[in-house]
């Protein structure tokens, strides 16, 4: 069985069409049954008409409403109740492709030492198609060094065996925002991660109520998860490289900081052991 948790607040104008771009998949239309997957809706508070919207569909959709925490919180329950050999997860804004489920799992059937898959995005901005930049380009392997600058990992677009979080664990909690970059530093430091080199979603931004857009300076939530990483069990090789990466976003920071009129912030950031040049 496939689990497909969809974490949401306050995103009626979308939770149907990933709803439905869940259902639509064409791997349901050769696999039908009761266990082949289930959509656990994880509504973290929402005040709009979600919890209707939600309802009106059935089995296989789940809805499960909760007080508001946050979107780690809302992963982590939608996690706890999931019964799938597979994880997958959507964020309610974004939209899966016809053929995602379809090719990841016939992946996970030809090569069944995989742990953790991704894929390529399409990416919508306001409307309107934009082509990723290089730093976005992804990689497959192991991928633990090219995931330190920034998240490369889209939850929305990736599959899993349930073992990876019974293994490294679920979302962090404590972290606000950058909770995914986080957790993909503990995927590829603990597993390959195969990219599938083709469109398997289509990543919709550009909306107000986006975490990179309510938060300034993600680089903070960055720079925790980064020294969490230095509790991995690093090679020495490994330990370099997130302390130089440690070291970069601090100056990012302690220059923001400037910016914002908040020298105490930025000496603080200068401080730091790993801050150097």
């Amino acid at each position: 069985m496939l689990s497909v948790i969809i974490p949401t607040f306050n995103r009626a104008a979308f939770i149907r069409e990933a709803v439905d771009s869940v259902l639509n998949q064409d791997h349901w239309r050769r696999n039908s049954g009761p266990d082949v997957f289930e959509l656990i809706v994880v509504d973290d508070g929402s005040e709009d008409e979600t919890r209707s919207l939600v309802a009106s569909y059935g089995p296989p959709v789940r809805y499960d409403a909760r007080a508001h925490l946050g979107v780690s919180a809302a992963r982590n329950r939608g996690l706890a109740s999931a019964r799938g050999e597979y994880i997958a997860f959507l964020d309610s804004d974004d939209l899966w492709l016809k053929d995602k489920v379809r090719r990841q799992l016939n992946y996970f059937e030809a090569f069944p030492n995989t742990r953790a898959l991704s894929g390529e995005e399409i990416w919508v901005r306001n409307g309107r198609r934009v082509n990723p930049g290089n730093k976005h380009r992804k990689y497959s392997g192991r991928v633990f060094e090219k995931y330190l600058p920034l998240c490369l990992l889209s939850l929305s677009a990736a599959m899993f065996r349930r073992e990876v979080f019974d293994d490294i664990g679920a979302f962090d909690e404590n972290l606000p925002a950058c909770e995914d970059y986080d957790f993909a530093l503990r995927l590829a430091h603990r597993y390959p991660v195969i990219n599938l080199d083709r469109p398997l979603i289509i990543k919709r931004g550009g909306h107000p109520d986006q975490l990179s857009r309510k938060y300034w300076g993600l680089d903070r939530f960055r720079l925790e998860a980064l020294k969490k990483a230095l509790r991995l069990g690093l090679t020495p090789q490994e330990e370099e490289l997130v302390n130089n990466e440690i070291a970069v976003k601090c100056r990012v920071l302690a220059a923001g900081c400037e910016k914002r009129g908040k020298p105490e912030e930025a000496a603080a950031y200068r401080r730091l052991p790993a801050a150097r040049d």
